[in-house]
Protein backbone atom coordinates (compact mmCIF):
# COMPACT_ATOMS: atom_id res chain seq x y z
CA UNK A 1 0.00 0.00 0.00
CA UNK A 2 2.65 2.33 0.64
CA UNK A 3 4.00 1.78 -2.92
CA UNK A 4 0.67 2.50 -4.62
CA UNK A 5 0.73 5.74 -2.47
CA UNK A 6 -2.21 4.98 -0.33
CA UNK A 7 -2.89 7.80 2.58
CA UNK A 8 -2.69 7.12 6.29
CA UNK A 9 -6.46 6.36 6.72
CA UNK A 10 -6.54 4.00 3.94
CA UNK A 11 -3.14 1.70 5.33
CA UNK A 12 -4.77 1.72 8.62
CA UNK A 13 -8.17 0.95 7.12
CA UNK A 14 -6.73 -2.18 4.92
CA UNK A 15 -4.42 -3.15 7.85
CA UNK A 16 -8.11 -3.68 9.94
CA UNK A 17 -9.20 -5.36 7.44
CA UNK A 18 -6.51 -8.06 7.04
CA UNK A 19 -6.48 -8.15 10.62
CA UNK A 20 -10.69 -9.37 10.52
CA UNK A 21 -9.98 -11.39 8.27
CA UNK A 22 -7.12 -12.93 9.50
CA UNK A 23 -9.17 -13.69 12.82
CA UNK A 24 -11.67 -15.29 10.59
CA UNK A 25 -9.46 -17.71 9.23
CA UNK A 26 -7.44 -18.61 12.44
CA UNK A 27 -10.99 -19.58 13.83
CA UNK A 28 -10.89 -22.29 11.47
CA UNK A 29 -7.32 -23.27 11.55
CA UNK A 30 -6.37 -21.32 8.50
CA UNK A 31 -3.34 -19.45 8.21
CA UNK A 32 -3.99 -16.14 6.14
CA UNK A 33 -1.12 -16.75 3.71
CA UNK A 34 -2.58 -20.44 2.85
CA UNK A 35 -5.96 -19.22 2.37
CA UNK A 36 -8.27 -20.57 -0.95
CA UNK A 37 -10.88 -18.57 -2.72
CA UNK A 38 -13.76 -20.91 -1.58
CA UNK A 39 -13.18 -19.89 1.89
CA UNK A 40 -12.26 -16.52 1.23
CA UNK A 41 -15.77 -16.17 -0.76
CA UNK A 42 -17.43 -17.91 2.52
CA UNK A 43 -15.96 -14.19 4.20
CA UNK A 44 -17.44 -11.80 1.81
CA UNK A 45 -20.67 -13.96 2.04
CA UNK A 46 -20.57 -13.79 5.86
CA UNK A 47 -19.72 -9.92 6.12
CA UNK A 48 -22.33 -9.07 3.24
CA UNK A 49 -24.96 -10.98 5.60
CA UNK A 50 -23.68 -9.19 8.31
CA UNK A 51 -24.89 -5.72 7.16
CA UNK A 52 -21.50 -4.45 6.45
CA UNK A 53 -22.26 -1.50 3.88
CA UNK A 54 -21.23 -2.34 0.73
CA UNK A 55 -18.09 0.08 0.11
CA UNK A 56 -16.75 -1.32 3.36
CA UNK A 57 -17.08 -4.35 1.86
CA UNK A 58 -15.72 -3.42 -1.66
CA UNK A 59 -12.34 -1.88 0.64
CA UNK A 60 -12.72 -5.19 2.26
CA UNK A 61 -12.12 -7.01 -1.04
CA UNK A 62 -9.74 -4.75 -2.28
CA UNK A 63 -7.62 -5.27 0.81
CA UNK A 64 -7.32 -8.92 0.46
CA UNK A 65 -6.61 -8.85 -3.43
CA UNK A 66 -3.24 -6.16 -2.72
CA UNK A 67 -2.66 -8.45 0.11
CA UNK A 68 -2.54 -11.86 -2.17
CA UNK A 69 -0.87 -10.25 -5.29
CA UNK A 70 1.71 -9.33 -2.70
CA UNK A 71 2.23 -12.32 -1.75
CA UNK A 72 2.60 -13.77 -5.19
CA UNK A 73 5.02 -11.37 -6.77
CA UNK A 74 7.31 -11.65 -3.78
CA UNK A 75 7.62 -15.43 -4.30
CA UNK A 76 5.53 -16.42 -1.25
CA UNK A 77 2.18 -18.31 -2.96
CA UNK A 78 1.92 -19.37 -6.62
CA UNK A 79 -1.50 -18.65 -7.11
CA UNK A 80 -3.86 -15.93 -5.98
CA UNK A 81 -7.23 -17.08 -4.85
CA UNK A 82 -8.81 -13.60 -5.03
CA UNK A 83 -8.82 -13.65 -8.75
CA UNK A 84 -12.17 -15.42 -8.92
CA UNK A 85 -14.45 -12.87 -6.17
CA UNK A 86 -16.53 -10.78 -7.68
CA UNK A 87 -16.62 -7.03 -6.56
CA UNK A 88 -19.72 -6.37 -4.44
CA UNK A 89 -22.61 -4.69 -6.31
CA UNK A 90 -23.02 -1.30 -4.37
CA UNK A 91 -26.23 -0.85 -3.70
CA UNK A 92 -27.61 -4.13 -4.77
CA UNK A 93 -27.16 -7.11 -2.28
CA UNK A 94 -29.65 -9.13 -3.25
CA UNK A 95 -30.40 -11.48 -5.94
CA UNK A 96 -32.41 -10.60 -9.58
CA UNK A 97 -35.84 -12.86 -8.94
CA UNK A 98 -38.72 -13.69 -11.38
CA UNK A 99 -42.00 -14.52 -10.06
CA UNK A 100 -43.37 -17.77 -10.24
CA UNK A 101 -45.93 -16.72 -12.75
CA UNK A 102 -42.92 -15.38 -14.85
CA UNK A 103 -41.62 -18.62 -14.92
CA UNK A 104 -44.46 -20.51 -15.98
CA UNK A 105 -44.68 -17.97 -19.16
CA UNK A 106 -41.14 -18.78 -19.85
CA UNK A 107 -41.63 -22.23 -19.37
CA UNK A 108 -45.09 -22.16 -21.78
CA UNK A 109 -42.46 -20.58 -24.00
CA UNK A 110 -40.07 -22.59 -24.57
CA UNK A 111 -42.47 -25.47 -25.08
CA UNK A 112 -44.11 -23.78 -27.94
CA UNK A 113 -40.72 -23.85 -29.79
CA UNK A 114 -40.37 -26.33 -32.50
CA UNK A 115 -38.17 -29.04 -33.46
CA UNK A 116 -35.07 -30.13 -31.76
CA UNK A 117 -33.58 -27.18 -30.83
CA UNK A 118 -36.70 -26.45 -28.88
CA UNK A 119 -36.39 -29.62 -27.34
CA UNK A 120 -32.92 -28.87 -25.90
CA UNK A 121 -34.41 -25.03 -24.89
CA UNK A 122 -37.16 -26.68 -23.33
CA UNK A 123 -34.82 -29.22 -21.12
CA UNK A 124 -32.34 -26.61 -20.15
CA UNK A 125 -35.05 -24.32 -18.64
CA UNK A 126 -36.79 -27.21 -16.79
CA UNK A 127 -33.44 -28.87 -15.23
CA UNK A 128 -31.92 -25.28 -14.45
CA UNK A 129 -35.49 -24.26 -12.62
CA UNK A 130 -35.88 -28.12 -11.29
CA UNK A 131 -32.29 -28.22 -9.77
CA UNK A 132 -31.25 -24.83 -9.02
CA UNK A 133 -27.62 -25.68 -10.62
CA UNK A 134 -25.07 -23.81 -11.57
CA UNK A 135 -24.71 -23.07 -15.52
CA UNK A 136 -21.15 -24.14 -15.37
CA UNK A 137 -22.43 -27.42 -13.71
CA UNK A 138 -25.18 -28.59 -15.98
CA UNK A 139 -23.43 -27.71 -19.67
CA UNK A 140 -20.36 -29.89 -18.17
CA UNK A 141 -22.35 -32.64 -16.49
CA UNK A 142 -22.33 -35.80 -17.90
CA UNK A 143 -25.04 -37.65 -20.23
CA UNK A 144 -23.93 -40.81 -18.64
CA UNK A 145 -25.41 -38.84 -15.07
CA UNK A 146 -28.66 -38.05 -16.58
CA UNK A 147 -28.68 -41.83 -17.69
CA UNK A 148 -28.84 -43.59 -14.31
CA UNK A 149 -31.25 -42.78 -12.77
CA UNK A 150 -34.31 -40.69 -13.88
CA UNK A 151 -34.97 -39.32 -10.40
CA UNK A 152 -31.85 -37.58 -9.31
CA UNK A 153 -28.89 -36.10 -11.10
CA UNK A 154 -25.30 -36.39 -9.57
CA UNK A 155 -23.55 -33.18 -10.11
CA UNK A 156 -19.85 -32.29 -9.50
CA UNK A 157 -20.04 -29.00 -8.12
CA UNK A 158 -17.17 -26.82 -6.96
CA UNK A 159 -13.94 -28.38 -5.14
CA UNK A 160 -15.22 -31.16 -6.90
CA UNK A 161 -17.98 -32.07 -4.61
CA UNK A 162 -20.39 -34.42 -5.45
CA UNK A 163 -24.41 -33.84 -4.71
CA UNK A 164 -27.61 -35.88 -5.41
CA UNK A 165 -30.09 -33.29 -6.53
CA UNK A 166 -33.52 -34.64 -7.61
CA UNK A 167 -35.51 -34.11 -10.50
CA UNK A 168 -39.39 -33.08 -10.86
CA UNK A 169 -41.48 -34.91 -13.52
CA UNK A 170 -41.63 -31.86 -15.96
CA UNK A 171 -37.81 -32.01 -15.69
CA UNK A 172 -38.03 -36.03 -16.45
CA UNK A 173 -40.20 -35.43 -19.41
CA UNK A 174 -38.24 -32.63 -20.95
CA UNK A 175 -34.93 -34.48 -20.64
CA UNK A 176 -36.42 -37.88 -22.04
CA UNK A 177 -37.92 -36.03 -25.33
CA UNK A 178 -34.27 -34.19 -25.19
CA UNK A 179 -31.75 -37.53 -24.68
CA UNK A 180 -34.32 -38.98 -27.77
CA UNK A 181 -32.85 -35.96 -30.15
CA UNK A 182 -29.40 -35.49 -28.69
CA UNK A 183 -27.47 -37.54 -30.80
CA UNK A 184 -28.41 -34.95 -33.73
CA UNK A 185 -26.45 -32.05 -31.92
CA UNK A 186 -22.92 -34.63 -32.00
CA UNK A 187 -20.54 -32.96 -34.33
CA UNK A 188 -21.05 -35.73 -37.76
CA UNK A 189 -22.49 -38.02 -35.28
CA UNK A 190 -18.96 -38.75 -33.16
CA UNK A 191 -19.52 -39.70 -29.52
CA UNK A 192 -19.92 -37.00 -26.76
CA UNK A 193 -19.60 -37.03 -22.77
CA UNK A 194 -21.40 -34.13 -22.23
CA UNK A 195 -25.64 -33.91 -21.88
CA UNK A 196 -25.74 -30.86 -24.38
CA UNK A 197 -22.64 -31.41 -27.10
CA UNK A 198 -21.93 -29.10 -29.16
CA UNK A 199 -20.14 -28.62 -32.70
CA UNK A 200 -18.04 -25.89 -30.92
CA UNK A 201 -14.32 -25.61 -29.15
CA UNK A 202 -15.87 -26.52 -25.96
CA UNK A 203 -17.81 -29.91 -27.95
CA UNK A 204 -20.59 -28.46 -25.11
CA UNK A 205 -22.85 -25.32 -24.66
CA UNK A 206 -21.15 -22.72 -23.94
CA UNK A 207 -22.43 -20.62 -21.17
CA UNK A 208 -22.72 -17.38 -23.86
CA UNK A 209 -24.70 -19.29 -26.18
CA UNK A 210 -27.07 -20.14 -23.31
CA UNK A 211 -27.12 -17.05 -22.11
CA UNK A 212 -28.51 -15.84 -25.91
CA UNK A 213 -30.87 -18.53 -25.98
CA UNK A 214 -32.01 -17.33 -22.52
CA UNK A 215 -33.04 -13.72 -23.79
CA UNK A 216 -34.36 -14.72 -27.07
CA UNK A 217 -36.89 -16.97 -25.30
CA UNK A 218 -37.62 -14.11 -22.48
CA UNK A 219 -38.95 -12.00 -25.80
CA UNK A 220 -41.14 -14.46 -26.78
CA UNK A 221 -42.21 -15.09 -23.72
CA UNK A 222 -42.88 -10.97 -23.33
CA UNK A 223 -40.28 -10.47 -20.29
CA UNK A 224 -37.23 -8.04 -20.17
CA UNK A 225 -34.38 -9.97 -21.37
CA UNK A 226 -32.22 -7.92 -19.36
CA UNK A 227 -33.84 -9.91 -15.98
CA UNK A 228 -33.01 -13.07 -17.14
CA UNK A 229 -29.70 -15.79 -17.17
CA UNK A 230 -28.83 -18.87 -16.03
CA UNK A 231 -28.31 -17.69 -12.81
CA UNK A 232 -31.38 -15.71 -12.11
CA UNK A 233 -33.55 -19.29 -12.84
CA UNK A 234 -31.28 -20.34 -9.86
CA UNK A 235 -32.23 -17.95 -7.72
CA UNK A 236 -35.78 -18.67 -8.94
CA UNK A 237 -35.57 -22.15 -7.79
CA UNK A 238 -34.02 -21.39 -4.15
CA UNK A 239 -36.61 -18.70 -3.91
CA UNK A 240 -39.57 -19.80 -4.59
CA UNK A 241 -38.87 -23.38 -2.54
CA UNK A 242 -38.14 -21.43 0.92
CA UNK A 243 -41.79 -19.67 0.00
CA UNK A 244 -43.41 -22.85 0.36
CA UNK A 245 -41.85 -24.02 2.72
CA UNK A 246 -38.55 -25.58 2.03
CA UNK A 247 -36.42 -25.85 4.89
CA UNK A 248 -32.74 -23.66 4.53
CA UNK A 249 -30.38 -27.02 5.29
CA UNK A 250 -31.95 -28.58 2.40
CA UNK A 251 -31.60 -26.17 -0.17
CA UNK A 252 -28.16 -24.93 0.71
CA UNK A 253 -27.42 -28.70 -0.21
CA UNK A 254 -29.40 -28.60 -3.90
CA UNK A 255 -26.89 -25.60 -4.51
CA UNK A 256 -24.03 -26.99 -2.94
CA UNK A 257 -23.26 -23.98 -1.21
CA UNK A 258 -20.59 -25.58 0.62
CA UNK A 259 -21.29 -22.84 3.93
CA UNK A 260 -24.83 -22.18 4.91
CA UNK A 261 -24.63 -18.58 5.27
CA UNK A 262 -24.38 -18.00 1.70
CA UNK A 263 -27.82 -19.79 1.22
CA UNK A 264 -29.19 -16.89 4.04
CA UNK A 265 -29.12 -14.56 1.37
CA UNK A 266 -32.75 -16.27 0.22
CA UNK A 267 -34.10 -15.56 3.38
CA UNK A 268 -33.51 -12.05 3.21
CA UNK A 269 -34.78 -11.73 -0.41
CA UNK A 270 -38.04 -13.67 1.12
CA UNK A 271 -38.32 -11.25 4.20
CA UNK A 272 -38.54 -8.32 1.95
CA UNK A 273 -41.01 -9.72 -0.09
CA UNK A 274 -42.76 -10.73 3.20
CA UNK A 275 -42.97 -7.41 4.31
CA UNK A 276 -44.05 -5.87 0.88
CA UNK A 277 -47.13 -7.81 1.11
CA UNK A 278 -47.99 -7.10 4.41
CA UNK A 279 -47.96 -3.01 3.57
CA UNK A 280 -49.77 -3.56 0.50
CA UNK A 281 -52.43 -6.71 1.70
CA UNK A 282 -52.95 -6.24 5.06
CA UNK A 283 -56.30 -4.21 6.00
CA UNK A 284 -54.61 -2.28 8.83
CA UNK A 285 -52.04 -1.46 6.41
CA UNK A 286 -54.25 0.06 4.11
CA UNK A 287 -56.06 1.91 6.56
CA UNK A 288 -55.79 5.62 6.54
Amino acid sequence: MAERGASRLTRAAYRSDLAHLERFLAARGIMLEAADEPVLHVYLVRSATASLAPRSLTRRLSAMRQFYKFLVMDGVRQDDPTVGLDTPRLGRPLPKLLSEGEVVRLLAAAQDQPGDEGARLLCLIELLYATGLRISELLTLGVAAARRDPRFLMVRGKGGRERLVPLSEPARRALARYLDCRERFLSERQPSPWLFPSRGAAGHLTRQRCGQLLKTLAVAAGLDPGRLSPHVLRHAFATHLLDHGADLRSVQQMLGHADIATTQIYTHVLGDRLQRLVHTAHPLARRK
